[in-house]
């Protein structure tokens, strides 16, 4: 019996792109993996590992042209925290299910860089930097990862993280440059950080005025670095066939949200975050019941209780199409949208709101490196 690793990817269980933290921890060897070959393997779970700093898949499988069952562990390409926010828990998997897992993105993967806004979790991982110095850290890691996976020789010495490499990755990506990142800050530093180093600008879901005022701080801090940044936006959508049947879909999502946990989020959000982007969500609905429509069919009550992109676009198709190319109007190209529960909500938004804004299941292209059509880049995110 032989042991298989498929680190570092899974794509074909995530729902949505994962979001890497810098800096990244060299416990990674890229040497066994073959970047041509796209490999399906199906078996039987053996163990679901919750643990930091990725959940290990191990089961028993027969790889394509394989006559024995063999061992196989399959890293997913994130944290348990970043998994429990896409919708997995521990008891996602089971001994004895069975499983199909596509190994190796063959140019889908996307990569979403995240500086941290909780200094609790971070000290805990033993990240001990203010919100300032999180972000020159971002900065600094994303200035040597370019270097290293466009295979330029590099030579760095930086406030937080140094690196001398003069040869060529071994493991070239799919896509050329290199995967497309993506980033979302709402602070003065986060916004540099973007302008100088992102190919996507990401926002939460706040009204299209104060989108566009703060796509405009980009876009003025990219101009003078001789650069340009795309946009995007991160957003939940409750698509039913009339406006009415939506209202009361996102009513019942909220509807067992006690006052006490109001208050207990209210205590943690104070406590726990320094993110610019939160506080922004939080101001849209102070926590209250009453201020949950914060511009038209903008609905905040997802984030009276969870922390990160706290909006929904409710209505019916044409109405939430509308409202999608208002943003699309002041600059947003790509929508990574979410619903809950995802798998239902995933349908209900291929089945109505698809054909409202003239996408086919069919003509969604994958996207290589940068170049793609816009019309196709609609993504289902956790």
């Amino acid at each position: 019996m032989s042991r298989h690793s498929a680190a570092p990817f899974a794509s074909a269980l995530l729902l949505a792109a994962s979001a890497f933290a810098p800096p990244a921890h060299a416990h990674h060897s890229f040497a066994m993996y073959d970047p041509d070959k796209l490999l399906t393997v199906t078996g039987t779970v053996q163990v679901f590992e919750w643990t930091n700093p990725h959940a290990v898949i191990w089961l028993m499988a027969t790889a394509p042209g394989g006559q024995v069952a063999d061992r196989w562990s399959v890293e997913l390409p994130t944290s348990p925290g970043n998994l429990t926010r896409m919708g997995w828990t521990k008891r996602s998997l089971k001994p004895g299910d069975r499983v199909t897992i596509a190994l190796n993105p063959n140019g889908r993967l996307l990569l979403n860089v995240v500086t941290g806004g909780n200094p609790g979790d971070l000290e805990a991982d033993g990240l001990f930097l203010s919100h300032a110095e999180r972000y020159q850290q971002t900065a600094e890691f994303l200035t040597i990862w370019r270097a290293i996976v466009t295979g330029e020789p590099i030579d760095f010495r930086g406030r937080h993280l140094s690196a001398r490499n003069k040869t060529p990755l071994p493991f070239p990506p799919v896509q050329t440059p290199y995967p497309p990142l993506y980033f979302g800050g709402s602070s003065p530093e986060g916004i540099e950080v973007a302008a100088e180093h992102v190919d996507y600008y990401l926002t939460w879901g706040e009204p299209p005025g104060q989108v566009a005022e703060k796509f405009d701080q980009v876009r003025a801090a990219a101009a003078r670095r001789g650069r340009t940044v795309r946009f995007g936006l991160r957003i939940h959508l409750i698509v039913r066939e009339t406006e009415a049947e939506a209202w009361a879909a996102a009513d019942r999502l909220i509807s067992r949200i006690t006052d006490e946990t109001l208050v207990a989020a209210r205590a943690r959000n104070a406590l726990v975050s320094e993110s610019e982007g939160q506080r922004r969500m939080t101001a849209l609905h102070g926590h209250r019941r009453d201020s949950l429509i914060v511009g038209p069919n903008l609905w905040a009550g997802v984030g009276l209780v969870r922390d990160g992109a706290g909006t929904a676009l409710v209505g019916d198709p044409a109405t939430v199409a509308e409202r999608l190319r208002e943003y699309q109007a002041v600059g947003v190209d790509t929508v990574i949208a979410s619903g809950y529960p995802h798998l239902e909500e995933a349908y209900r938004v291929a089945e109505l709101l698809f054909p409202a804004l003239g996408v086919e299941g069919q003509a969604s292209t994958i996207r290589r490196g940068r170049e793609f059509d816009p019309r196709s880049n609609v993504r289902a995110a956790g």
